[in-house]
């Protein structure tokens, strides 16, 4: 390994090291780390400021921000409030309608919204409402948690890693819902499943104080009813748009922002957004440009240039074998390491794969569910699992470590099964996406690809 290729891996091992343990904020760390690579590369001129233009994502960027600005609006308006009171009350405080119906209206928003404010939102209302009728309420919270990375990564705007991949591989809204979405549907139904199962004894229990609970009125929740149906109507365009933007060649960036910009200048024109854009999660959008700077240093300096080769080296040429390690390996990580940061460093690996004459849709796919379901296996392994636990303290039953490995483990298993015999039936149908960023030019010589789509 060439020495360049030593401190540009080093730089990004400490980097992850202190984002694992999170000693130090992971925004802090990532911009250190990004400046420290930058230096680095430009010291022994393997990388500049001239890079970051083709290193860092601002389309993914952009998505995200103009996501947080909608969401930032709706907050206000009491939404979130008014659907987890009339779940609980269409449910007559059944445990197991009520984990089904809330871990439902979850998991569909985290399909086109960010699953962490979801979860910030809908959480607290489970409290509540779990502590009125004297139930359990961690089998609701588990399920609340799960289900939203299980729902986030059915979709394109679901989860900030399918928001990444998309960009990089030039998927669009409806692949994603013809790719991804039956995989997450399936595992959604059983993940229930298990659950009815392994929470039977809490799921039989009969809820007390009924009547407190259909006394009340979800209406009151609704704080700006006005700001609300403006906002509906925004996002059933956001939503129409998502499912056109690649026919009308708009990137889902174009999208998000064109419908932040109408909300604002609907809602409030004549007023200053900074209140809304304080919402948004900018040290978020920092960290993930850092990211990028951060493995775009990696690439210039051919450590993932190495990396692949190693990957597809040890998938004893067969395509689907390649895509299965992925899948797994990625989870597996994802569960310890936040799924963010290693989607950033896989992408490129990807990247250099298809600029080689591969065809790696199968294996975009194949990192799109494993970082989904990843997340699962750990509380750590994503943001949501981090605010449920942390949510479950202030309650009579707190969600401990061990209790989450229990449940949530087997719930990532499940999922990585599900995606496992998806992509090893259906091989052919995961490659027949047409679109891809490096557009790479076949020549003769490479025209023979030495991967099979076998699992021989």
């Amino acid at each position: 390994m060439e020495t360049i290729e030593l401190i540009a891996l080093l730089i990004f091992g400490v980097t992850f090291f202190y984002i694992l343990n999170e000693r130090i904020h992971r925004t802090v760390i990532g911009l250190f780390g990004a400046m420290t690579m930058l230096l680095a590369g430009m010291f022994f001129d393997f990388y500049g400021p001239e890079d970051l233009l083709e290193v860092v994502d601002f389309n993914t960027l952009g998505l995200l921000f103009g996501m947080m600005l909608l969401v930032g609006m709706l907050e206000h308006t009491g939404a979130f409030q008014y659907l987890g009171i009339w779940t609980a009350k269409k449910t007559k405080g059944n445990p197991w309608l009520l984990m089904v119906a809330l871990s439902g209206i979850t998991a569909g928003l985290s399909m086109i919204l960010d699953n962490v404010t979801t979860i910030i939102l809908i959480v607290p209302i489970t409290i509540i409402i779990a502590e009125m009728i004297k139930i359990n309420p961690t089998p609701i919270l588990m399920a609340e948690a799960l289900l939203s990375n299980v729902g986030g990564t059915g979709t394109l705007v679901g989860d900030p890693p399918n928001i990444m991949i998309g960009s990089a591989a030039g998927f669009s809204f409806n692949d994603f819902l013809i790719h991804t979405l039956p995989v997450v549907l399936i595992t959604w139904v059983l993940t229930l499943a298990f659950f009815r199962v392994l929470f039977r004894k809490d799921l039989k229990k009969k809820p007390q104080n009924v009547e407190q609970l259909l006394a009340m009125n979800e209406k009151e929740a609704i704080t700006d009813p006005k700001t609300l149906k403006k906002l509906l109507v925004v996002f059933a365009i956001v939503v129409i748009l998502f499912f056109l933007h690649s026919a009308l060649h708009l990137e889902a960036a174009m999208v998000a922002l064109i419908g932040a910009a109408l909300a604002l200048i609907w809602i409030a024109p004549q007023h200053d957004p900074q209140k809304v854009i304080e919402k948004c999660e900018l040290s978020v959008l920092l960290f993930f440009g850092s990211l990028f700077v951060i493995v775009g240093g990696l690439e210039n300096a051919g450590v993932l240039e190495r990396a692949a080769q190693f990957i597809t080296s040890n998938a004893e040429n067969s395509l689907l074998m390649t895509a299965l390690i992925i899948l797994w390996a990625s989870a597996i990580l994802s569960a310890i390491v936040d799924n963010i940061p290693l989607t950033v460093a896989m992408i490129p690996i990807i990247t250099y794969l298809g600029s080689q004459g591969i065809p790696v849709e199968l294996l975009w796919w194949a990192l799109a569910l494993g970082v989904g379901f990843g997340g699962n296996g750990s509380p750590i392994g994503s943001t949501a699992g981090v605010i449920v636990v942390a949510k479950s303290e202030k309650t009579d039953n707190p969600i401990s470590f061990i209790d989450w490995i229990k449940q949530g483990v087997p719930t990532m298993i499940l999922g990585l099964v599900i995606a496992t015999i998806a992509l090893t039936v259906f091989t052919e149908y995961f490659m027949e996406d047409p679109a891809t960023v490096y557009a790479v030019e076949v020549t003769e010589t490479n025209k023979e690809i030495p991967y099979s789509v076998s699992s021989d």
